[in-house]
């Protein structure tokens, strides 16, 4: 979905940089989990998982500084697409997880591509004006809808025991690019409106 909408637009090389950079990241994660499992490969399985817990660590620092919600959500779609490819076929309960995530996401990303439409400010009547479809008086569309469920699911794996300290940081990066990412969303919206 997320190359049909930006087909026609070039994305910069910066963004194809951390794309790239977040692939990289989840394979080297991936590998060491599996690496964990083996007997005689625990040490190059933490090697790996830490690498590429850094990466990822990495491009999610260098996408929050751009402040772009094109660019946060384009990394954590990555992100959570490429953990949707490694995840065992038979963990049901990830699957429709993540399934549902990519969605949303997917969603946002048409939101995204409609708030820059100079005819957005139609969507002020599309949505109810009670506050529980609002965020700071705008729309709660899609994109919200997204990073408010994501934002849910993060928070949750914060929770699980057991989870080593380096992936609770990067959660924890992850859980702030959501919040950077919604307030620039915020700001387009108020662009959108005003003009």
């Amino acid at each position: 979905m997320v190359v049909g909408i930006y087909r026609k637009r070039r994305l910069s090389l910066a963004k194809i940089g951390l794309v790239s950079k977040i692939y990289e990241a989840t394979i080297a994660i991936d590998s060491g989990r599996k690496g964990f499992a083996i007997r005689g490969k625990a040490d190059e399985g933490r090697i790996s998982y830490e690498k590429g817990i850094a990466k990822a660590m990495s491009a999610f620092k260098e996408a929050q500084t751009t402040a772009d919600a094109q660019t946060l959500l384009l990394v954590e779609y990555t992100f959570i697409s490429q953990d949707f490819q490694f995840c065992d076929k038979s963990d049901k309960d990830a699957i429709n997880s993540l399934t549902k995530a990519i969605k949303r996401f997917d969603d946002a990303f048409l939101a995204l591509k409609t708030v820059e439409d100079p005819n957005y400010k139609i969507s002020d009547n599309l949505f109810p004006h009670d506050k529980d479809y609002r965020i700071n008086d705008f729309p709660k569309d899609a994109f919200h809808i997204a990073f408010d469920s994501h934002k849910t699911r993060i928070k949750n794996m914060l929770r699980y025991p057991g989870i080593d300290i380096i992936e609770k940081n990067l959660l924890k990066q992850r859980l702030a690019n959501l919040k950077i990412a919604h307030t620039a969303y915020v700001e387009l919206q108020k662009k959108a409106m005003s003009n």
